[in-house]
């Protein structure tokens, strides 16, 4: 009956993330075709649509809107929908946690050398966190809290998009060559899952 267990247990671990994987992917594809197919059947006909060129298209306006932000005209136009959504009540909230996981996931505001090991004051445990902040910036609310010697960092929880921000006295973390993204990955996966390196030979 143990043997059984275990057995399942490893089946499962196996398929579970391969099934809900697939399904998100699933999801993904078949609520873009729902969307983006009855314009081009209106477009070009029954005839000449063919599944899949919803997700064609929508592939191809997702790198044009990207490539367009290099003007800063249509950078603000694209970012335009996301500050009035920031205005609104009800969605100001929604808007704001969706659009933060996917900034903090990507890594896309913190620099490549802002990983670092934090050793807890009067202590010797040390945790992985990224430098959010530093002082210096009149401009920024965190940074103007800042002191000189100290920085901003955010320490990310393991199995949770979330985590603490702390600030400490800067001989308190210690840089490591790790990219932001890696270091999210590692630190939400509690270091159990397969963290290769990626250094080149």
């Amino acid at each position: 009956m143990k043997i059984i267990i275990q057995s399942l247990l490893k089946g499962l671990a196996i398929l579970l993330p391969i099934i809900v994987t697939v399904y998100l992917v699933q999801w993904l594809l078949v609520t873009i075709e729902t969307w983006l197919s009855p314009i081009w059947k209106a477009v070009l006909g029954e005839t000449y649509y063919f599944p899949g060129l919803a997700f064609i298209s929508f592939l191809v306006l997702t790198v044009l809107i990207g490539f367009s932000t290099r003007w800063r005209f249509m950078n603000w136009v694209w970012q335009l929908p996301g500050m009035l959504m920031n205005k609104l009540p009800l969605l100001r909230s929604l808007y704001g946690t969706v659009n933060d996981v996917f900034e903090m996931m990507s890594g896309k505001d913190f620099a490549e050398e802002s990983v670092v090991l934090v050793t807890l004051p009067n202590s010797e445990t040390r945790l992985i966190g990224i430098v959010t902040k530093k002082s210096g910036d009149d401009d920024d609310r965190l940074s103007k809290m800042l002191n000189d010697d100290q920085v901003a960092v955010f320490l990310p929880m393991s199995y949770n998009v979330g985590g603490y921000m702390i600030m400490v006295p800067k001989n308190c973390v210690e840089s490591i060559d790790l990219k932001p993204a890696d270091a999210l990955q590692m630190t939400i996966s509690a270091g159990l899952g397969k963290n290769r390196d990626h250094k080149s030979n």
